[in-house]
């Protein structure tokens, strides 16, 4: 099979991809949201300030835990699950490090899977906003949650034997501020005042006055925990791309890499966690490998050669006719649609706002009714994708129709800060499309008109330019390794432009500068997303909000929009349910009427294909699928593949 270039070096680490998980952003990276029903935990007499002192064996922001205190394993898990086997999954393009948190490079896969949090972030699956004590046993705090304090478990160990301390914690904490992403650093250090060692295994974090109270506590407790002894002998640095790893304390270990081939992870044996009842159930496979190549085609091919055993298809036309070679007749790989009880993630075509041409909303719009869902939808995606219209698509919190009630309260109370239309408009809908012409000519000739509004005339060589003869440029890169589905989507995108005068170009460029150029926002239009939410959180700020829009990684956009920040802020500072989903229906409402983003598909289920040795619970939780983390091997079924000659 083909495969990424290799530097032919093979050596003794590891590193892995995230997984998709029960609504969790990314830890360490992104700030957590807290989800739609945060609990409280169990309140104690103590009182702090007039406020009584919560402690409990986990966190979520309004209501009760499901799981009460001395919880024996989460419900969905298989309490017998057998442990062993391999999981293997492919990864496509290259990587120069193992180090995930760096700026530079491109990391390795699964890479931050070694480290672990206070708080854990990947479970229960079945419980939308709560996390309970992973490297901590219990956490306090008080009732106005200005500070919190986490006793920590003294038996968790970093791979190398030596314990995990508050010393390692507030480390951790520190070392993000310093080397982190700077979206991250600017936000958290406005949110947390302070991590304190109260002694060697208690920790305290102290937050500012004066700001919503959502996602401090669940943020403090879920920053990944390194160890200090190591950076501070090594000399590392948080930001630098390095194949060295530090020891983390989770479940598994890297066990080798071969750059640009494959990395091994194993399970720790020493593991000191895993005879915790959280995971009962969990961490299966022996070992966890990723096969790297050098494109999607090169990927599946390697699949049904049965060169790794677990795929995720994302690709429509793939799940439609791809499906039929000899080891799926033979029964020997299983196809299987799970349900997805996440919100679907924002993507479509997203407009770079920093550029000046795309500044006017007529352009955006303009540029917007080049693309055809309907037409790609049927011609290139098998039907098998729906148009999606909201940032809270097919939640609650979907705006629809005109504002009422709450939320057109909430509008009103901003006054001058709402445009009429948001107020007088029904919500933004995505337009619609012939499904039988890749250019629809009733869109061309909207998209002309809004063109010749903004000022950009079509010459007498079809080419539009402004009143200084400046042409109408767009660039479109797209990641080389990607699918063809989505090369041949953006192609035809760009052709509709073309039609409209528009000097528009797709760019094909490499894994690491298609990196590149995403962190430098080097692109006019980028087929990309964003994170999504059900609930509010201060994460809401790197992604929407103006305080970080000139460098979060998580706003491709640059939106910067004063409205935006005050639904922002509303959402947060909600004291129940309804005001909460009202003043995030109403965020939603203007994130739509903003128009940086030309939204693409979405598809309700998780389209999987595996080699018949793996099992999972019968009844699945809502929020995960879980293959990585309470699904497991079937040594005898694997046995007789092996046997049959379908795997390598």
């Amino acid at each position: 099979m083909r495969r990424a270039a290799s530097r032919s070096h093979s050596h003794t680490i590891a590193r892995t991809r995230p997984f998709r998980q029960a609504g969790a952003l990314a830890l360490g990276v992104l700030i957590v949201a807290a989800g739609a029903t945060l609990a409280r935990g169990e309140s104690h007499g103590e009182m702090t300030k007039g406020e009584a002192i919560i402690k409990s064996h986990g966190f979520n922001y309004y209501g009760e835990l499901d799981y009460p205190p001395g919880f024996e394993r989460m419900a969905y898990v298989n309490p017998d699950a057998p442990k062993g086997g391999t999981f293997a999954i492919d990864a496509s393009g290259t990587f120069d490090s193992m180090n995930p948190y760096s700026r530079k490079g491109r990391a390795g896969a699964l890479s931050s899977m070694m480290y672990e949090s206070l708080l854990d972030p990947n479970a229960p699956a079945d419980e939308y906003g709560s996390q309970y004590c992973l490297l901590c046993e219990s956490l306090e705090y008080d009732e106005g949650k200005t500070w919190v304090i986490f006793h920590m478990r003294k038996d968790a160990k970093f791979s190398d034997g030596t314990p995990v301390t508050a010393h390692d914690v507030v480390f951790s904490h520190e070392l993000l501020l310093e080397q982190g992403l700077p979206s991250y650093a600017r936000a958290v250090s406005q949110r947390i005042t302070g991590a304190e060692v109260i002694d060697d295994y208690t920790v305290k974090f102290t937050f500012a006055e004066d700001i919503p109270r959502r996602s401090l506590i669940d943020q403090a407790g879920g920053v990944s925990v390194w160890s200090k002894k190591w950076f501070e002998e090594t000399g590392a640095r948080l930001d630098e791309p390095r194949m060295e790893t530090s020891p983390g304390s989770g479940p598994y270990v890297i066990d080798s890499y071969d750059i640009n081939r494959r990395i091994t992870y194993k399970r720790n044996p020493e593991y000191w966690g895993k005879d915790l009842p959280i995971n009962t159930g969990r961490h299966n496979y022996d070992e966890i490998r990723v096969e790297y190549f050098a494109d999607e085609t090169a990927a599946f091919e390697a699949f049904k050669a049965g060169e790794y055993t677990f795929r995720e298809e994302t690709n429509s036309k793939q799940w439609a006719t791809g499906y039929n070679f000899p080891a799926v007749d033979k029964g020997h790989v299983k196809l299987e649609s799970i349900p997805d009880g996440n919100p679907p993630t924002n993507v479509g075509f997203v407009f770079n706002l920093g550029r000046e041409v795309l500044q006017d909303k007529r352009v955006r719009e303009a540029l917007a009714l080049g693309y055809n869902f309907e037409w790609t939808n049927e011609s290139l995606q098998f039907g098998l994708f729906e148009q999606r219209h909201s940032f809270f698509q097919d939640t609650v919190q979907e705006a629809k129709g005109l504002p009422e009630g709450r939320e057109l309260e909430i509008l009103k109370s901003l006054g001058d800060l709402v445009p009429e239309a948001v107020l007088t408009e029904p919500a933004r809908m995505a337009h619609s499309s012939s499904p039988t012409r890749v250019l629809d000519r009733g869109n061309l000739r909207a998209a002309m008109k809004l063109l010749d509004e903004a000022g950009w005339a079509v010459g007498s060589d079809g080419v539009r330019r402004n009143d200084a003869g400046e042409t109408l440029d767009i660039v479109i890169p797209i990641n080389s390794s990607g699918s063809p589905t989505l090369e041949s989507m953006v192609q035809t995108y760009v052709q509709n432009l073309q039609q409209m005068g528009v000097r528009a170009e797709m760019q094909k460029v490499d894994p690491s500068q298609y990196t590149l150029r995403q962190r430098e926002r080097d692109y006019d239009i980028l087929f990309s997303g964003y994170r999504t939410f059900v609930g509010a959180g201060t994460g809401l700020y790197q992604l929407y909000g103006s305080e970080n829009a000139d460098v979060s990684l998580f706003n491709p956009a640059g939106l910067a929009s004063p409205l935006v920040d005050a639904l922002i802020q509303t959402a947060l500072e909600a004291e129940e349910t309804e005001t909460e989903t009202a003043a995030l229906t109403a965020l939603d409402r203007v994130l739509r009427h903003e128009f940086f983003m030309a939204p693409a598909y979405y598809k309700a289920d998780n389209w999987l294909a595996y080699f018949d040795m793996y099992r999972h619970p019968e009844e699945m939780p809502p929020f995960a699928v879980g293959q990585m983390d309470f699904w497991w091997a079937d040594a005898e079924r694997e046995a007789e593949l092996k046997a049959a000659g379908a795997l390598r």
